[in-house]
């Protein structure tokens, strides 16, 4: 189940279909959805989760709670959508496509993608990819 929670004054546009596109990547990679809750916020609100439970005195974009179990991907995942909009206007892209980008990125950490060094980076970059090819608005 995939709930959109909301801490600022936004709404994903089409609820029922991010969910489903989201299962349909699940399934992709071979995993079953469990719980993942979405929270949209602002960056100051981001920044004081990622300062207290993170250590990290940084703007972000998305930061996630991996409480996934063997092949049953659950999860928080809390994104900026102030940091959102900047990073499409600095990546030259919609800020639909980025915030699609992000949405499957923590997925996409929850089936053990990683992003740390350029070998990990592209994978992920290739899986956000594939996974982008398969939404319908």
């Amino acid at each position: 189940m995939i709930t959109f929670n909301y801490e600022i004054d936004f709404e994903l546009p089409n609820e029922e279909n991010t969910s489903q596109w989201i299962s349909k990547c699940v399934e992709k990679e071979g995993f079953k959805l469990g719980e993942i809750n979405y929270i949209f916020c602002n960056d100051e609100y981001l920044h004081k989760i990622n300062v207290e439970f993170l250590n990290h005195d940084t703007l972000t974009d998305i930061i996630s709670f991996d409480y996934t179990m063997g092949k049953i991907v659950s999860g928080d995942i809390y994104i900026s959508v102030e940091r959102v909009q900047e990073n499409a206007n600095e990546f030259n892209v919609t800020f639909e496509e980025e915030l699609h980008r992000v949405i499957i990125h923590g997925i996409l950490h929850y089936m053990k993608y990683k992003d740390k060094t350029t070998e990990e980076k592209q994978l992920m970059r290739s899986k956000e990819n594939s996974c982008l090819e398969l939404i319908k608005l």
